[in-house]
């Protein structure tokens, strides 16, 4: 009997605790509800779009199985998954720049080159190549066998590819862009043979009605602007080659540079001369001391010599006045002939004297 009620107790026991955990469960989804949208509302997203988004389609990578992509963002992923598969850094990924966006509104003939072009072009230009190495042209041995994917910068090329790959290549895009260039040519020929010619006369015969004043008057204008002297005046500017047009432009710089030449030798040669002129008065006051100190040396040897001579010539005035009076004496007394050799030597000493002053 107490086992049968203790199942009875326990099975109302376990129902109770069974909606307590749901009521509790419950409690807490709907918390966990209110907070996300009170984060969706500070964030300004819209929960259901963002339930539709994550159930957005993926895509598997061709070039790794392991990523999967959104399919709006697949084309971005492969081209980012294959140079990363083609061992390219990503400096160099940052560097690259789709150049396409160039070609778009341009007429400008477009090459693109894959893996299998380049192989077929490469393939061709080696079965064109003789055996043997010959004067300017590759041999079959300088072309590379193994098909390598296309370069996507400068440093690849030259790594990845020969000399004779590289030449083959640059061939087949002349040849190619000139093709592309003939093929525009022809078109813009042949427009003339699908022009409405009807349409046309219909146009210049309803446009050849009689012209206001106005329009006389700009024709006028625009003859007076073309008319002959006014062309053959601009012949020079108009008809010039790129080397007459080069040659004019180093005309202009080599004319500038001589002046600036000629101005910084002018700047030296001032500079030299006035060091010049400046060395030049210095030695002039130099040398008018000296001639001042000369002139006052002169001036004092001049007098010591005026005094000197003075001297002089007092010494002699006496000297003869004592052999005047000697010689009286010796004729007075008769004591020697005036023709002794004594009077002979005092005579010539006397003229001697005489000669000098």
């Amino acid at each position: 009997m107490s086992e049968t009620s203790d199942t009875e107790l326990s099975e109302p026991l376990q129902a109770r605790l069974q909606t307590l955990l749901t009521q509790e469960l419950t409690e807490f989804t709907e918390n966990c509800q209110t907070k996300l949208k009170e984060l969706f509302d500070t964030l300004g997203w819209d929960q259901e779009e963002n339930e539709n988004s994550s159930k957005e389609l993926m895509k598997t990578c061709p070039y790794d199985p392991n990523h999967l992509v959104p399919a709006r963002s697949m084309e971005r992923h492969k081209i980012k998954c294959q140079l990363n598969q083609m061992g390219y850094s990503k400096d160099e990924q940052a560097e690259m720049h789709d150049p396409s966006f160039c070609y778009e509104k341009a007429s400008i003939p477009c090459v693109i080159m894959d893996k299998n072009t380049q192989q077929d072009v490469i393939r061709k230009a080696r079965a064109k190549a003789p055996l043997l190495k010959m004067e300017e042209q590759y041999s079959q041995g300088d072309y590379s066998k193994d098909p390598t994917d296309v370069p996507q910068n400068h440093k690849r090329a030259v790594c990845d590819l020969t000399a004779a790959d590289r030449l083959a290549i640059y061939d087949h895009v002349i040849q190619e862009t000139q093709s592309q260039q003939k093929a525009t040519a022809e078109a813009g020929s042949n427009e003339d043979l699908y022009v409405d010619l009807v349409a046309k006369l219909n146009k210049d015969d309803s446009q050849s009605g009689p012209k206001s004043h106005l329009e006389v008057l700009a024709e006028m204008r625009d003859y007076k602007r073309r008319r002959q002297s006014y062309r053959a005046k601009n012949v020079h500017i108009t008809k010039k080659s790129y080397t007459e047009v080069i040659r004019e432009v180093i005309d202009v710089h080599s004319g500038e540079l001589s002046k600036l030449w000629q101005e910084e030798e002018r700047e030296m040669k001032e500079a030299k001369a006035s060091k010049h002129s400046s060395h030049r008065k210095q030695s002039e006051e130099r040398r008018s001391t000296s001639v001042e100190s000369r002139q006052s040396r002169a001036s004092s040897r001049d007098r010591d010599g005026h005094s000197h001579s003075s001297r002089h010539k007092r010494k002699r005035s006496r000297e003869r006045s004592r052999e005047r009076s000697r010689a009286e004496d010796d004729d007075g007394k008769g004591k020697r002939d005036s023709h002794s050799p004594e009077e002979r030597r005092r005579h010539k000493k006397k003229k001697k004297k005489k000669k000098k002053e």
